[in-house]
């Protein structure tokens, strides 16, 4: 996860809503991103939505269910599904996001394998959202 909080820091600087992640396979990290939103002018730059093709690209295949997403907020409805039809292994996430995570809205989008853990190093993720969105206004 200190790795995802890196990205979303970088994602911060670039002026991005600081969501970052990362995709482990075989104790290997093979995709890092983050949003890229703005620099891309594209709602579907989800820092999720990068790291899954990149990691897809590196492993030559579409399938993601021997690997692990690390990702420092929940994602999104959009993300989450691209996470089951990549099926995804197991999706761990920091903060909750009561608003517009995928827990509201679509609980069940995700594949029925994936193993699903929440709030792990959720204060310290949430401190990077908070902190970006106060600087906002």
């Amino acid at each position: 996860m200190r790795k995802a909080i890196a990205e979303a820091q970088c994602a911060a600087e670039a002026g991005e809503v600081p969501v970052g992640a990362v995709v482990v396979c075989n104790e290997h990290i093979i995709a890092r991103g983050h949003n890229l939103t703005e620099t891309l002018t594209d709602v579907t730059a989800h820092a999720e939505m990068q790291v899954v093709t990149s990691a897809a690209n590196t492993l030559g295949g579409k399938y993601l269910n021997q690997c692990a997403l690390y990702v420092t907020l929940e994602p999104c409805p959009m993300c989450a599904g691209a996470l089951g039809w990549a099926q995804l292994g197991r999706l761990v996430y920091g903060a909750s996001d009561p608003k517009r995570g995928y827990t509201l809205f679509a609980p069940k989008v995700l594949h029925p394998k994936t193993e699903v853990v929440s709030g792990v190093l959720a204060e310290e993720c949430q401190e990077l959202v908070t902190k970006f969105f106060k600087s906002k206004r």
